[in-house]
């Protein structure tokens, strides 16, 4: 997860006193694309981790505590930030942050049949204790947001042929939910790819990183998962035993409607478009501010593209 935040060692000593840590190491977190995450190393040797919200409030990151409380209840393998005063956001830096327990794991590099199942399942429990709860975001990042995203993209920063693509699963998509408009909405992820998830060999150990958390159609959460953890990268074609492994362990926690079985192809090539955008957007933003070098990770947009390309050919 990229530092965009630089934090010493006495700084972070400082924030974490109020938590009860004693502090002896610091070790930057790189990978993701939006918040600034640190390990940190303790004297009893336990290990935490550190995050420093570059575009959240106080009130929106802190948001998120009920939610994943909720979900360890439901039993999803989730970290809950540690709390003093009475709340778990507090300030380093003029920029809020929290710090939360390590979840021991890896990320998958590549995924087989047994990891994909083990998150169907979480993924699918989470959109059930989810689906009632009582909350409110401070943002939204849903349909719409995306949507404007990447018609300000589409003006600003795309090639007439790319802007000719997002108009073409625009339409594909508008189509799909005329005709099946029923697909339900509830809290969803909304960035569950393998790198924000921790596995023991093929045991989930760990979700992280819900802080796109929205309400949105359930397809959408859906679709995200299976683009990334049934998909052998380099290549970005589907690989369909994982595909069934996945459809097969989700619906025994929660069957897909009739309008999601028919919607599904279209949401896959939907939801690579979303990524498409957001890659395209960071790389925006990331010029614009001059933020790079090394601490600073991007990811690539053109394998989303491709992902895209490759998913409308079955929606």
């Amino acid at each position: 997860m990229s530092v965009y935040t630089p934090l010493n060692l006495d700084e972070v000593q400082q924030f974490a006193a109020a938590y009860g840590l004693e502090v002896i190491n610091l070790l930057p977190i790189q990978g993701g694309i939006q918040n600034t995450n640190y390990f940190i190393v303790c004297a009893d040797d336990k290990q935490y981790v550190l995050t420093v919200f570059e575009n959240e409030t106080e009130q929106s990151a802190g948001e998120l505590i009920p939610v994943l409380k909720c979900l360890s209840e439901h039993g999803v393998p989730v970290a809950a930030p540690l709390q003093h005063s009475g709340q778990a956001i507090h300030y380093i830096k003029q920029k809020p942050a929290q710090i939360a327990p390590r979840v021991w794991g890896e990320h998958p590099e590549q995924t087989n049949a047994v990891q994909v199942e083990q998150i169907a399942t979480a993924q699918a429990k989470l959109h059930v204790a989810l689906q009632d709860f009582d909350l409110t975001r401070s943002h939204s990042r849903g349909h719409v947001y995306w949507t404007q995203i990447g018609q300000e993209l589409q003006k600003e920063e795309m090639t007439t042929e790319d802007a000719q693509l997002f108009d073409h699963v625009y339409s594909i998509f508008n189509e799909y939910r005329t005709k099946y408009p029923n697909c339900p909405k509830g809290w969803i992820h909304s960035d569950l790819f393998r790198d924000n998830t921790l596995f023991k060999d093929n045991q989930l150990s760990g979700i992280l990183d819900f802080f796109e958390l929205n309400f949105d159609d359930i397809l959408f959460d859906i679709a995200i998962t299976m683009n990334d953890f049934c998909t052998n990268y380099p290549e970005v074609q589907l690989d369909q035993t994982r595909v069934n492994a996945y459809l097969n362990a989700y619906q025994k926690i929660r069957p897909f409607t009739q309008d999601e079985i028919h919607s599904l192809n279209v949401y896959l090539a939907m939801a690579a478009c979303r990524f498409w955008t957001l890659r395209l957007n960071v790389a925006r933003l990331n010029r614009l501010e001059g933020r790079g070098g090394a601490d600073v990770f991007q990811k690539d947009p053109a394998q989303m593209r491709a992902m895209l390309v490759d998913r409308l050919q079955n929606a």
